[in-house]
């Protein structure tokens, strides 16, 4: 090949390559816009399954309130009756995106169950992502290795939906839907 022709051929393979990588990160890139689009934005919920009334959130007010949004990150304080200890993370990493859920005690000390989630896989959407449970996760949560994640918001952006699944099975459903700022 002659060298004149290196940077054009070089150029070409980078081409080719790019419209798949920028479908990969475009569904997860579109999501987290659709999160930050969401900010200044309270959603009241309410658990929809299980419906027994054994599970933490069972009777109890739900509020996640989409307070901090920035350039790589999206907090969402998530609230439990009286209890605020709870928020999640979503963030735009190297690695692609990124669910957490940070724990807190009432004096802002982390919880020693803390910052565990995962990363989203490449088959949502700008409107839904699921996130497969990460190793610290699986290291730190008894049986949560199989744990996933899907955050879903609906085309007028005025329902989200927070659903946990563990081996498969729904573990807990809550449906939000929008309401007045904080």
């Amino acid at each position: 090949m002659q060298p004149r022709l290196i940077p054009f051929f070089l150029a070409s393979q980078l081409f080719a390559l790019a419209p798949a990588f920028a479908q990969a990160q475009d569904a997860r890139d579109q999501f987290f816009a659709t999160m930050q689009s969401l900010c200044g934005q309270q959603f009241e919920g309410v658990l929809v399954y299980p419906r027994h009334g054994q599970h933490d959130f069972s009777g109890k007010r739900l509020l996640a309130n989409f307070a901090d949004c920035g350039e790589t990150q999206v907090r969402v304080p998530f609230q439990v009756g009286e209890d605020k200890s709870r928020t999640w993370i979503i963030s735009r990493t190297l690695a692609g995106l990124a669910l957490q859920h940070d724990h807190r005690h009432a004096d802002g000390t982390p919880d020693a169950v803390t910052m565990y989630g995962g990363m989203a896989s490449s088959e949502g959407s700008a409107r839904s992502q699921s996130f497969l449970a990460d190793d610290y996760t699986a290291r730190l949560v008894k049986g949560a290795a199989t744990n996933v994640w899907t955050i879903s918001v609906s085309a007028d952006g005025s329902t989200l939906t927070y659903h946990l699944e563990r081996d498969s099975q729904p573990r807990a459903t809550v449906v939000f839907k929008r309401g007045s700022a904080t």
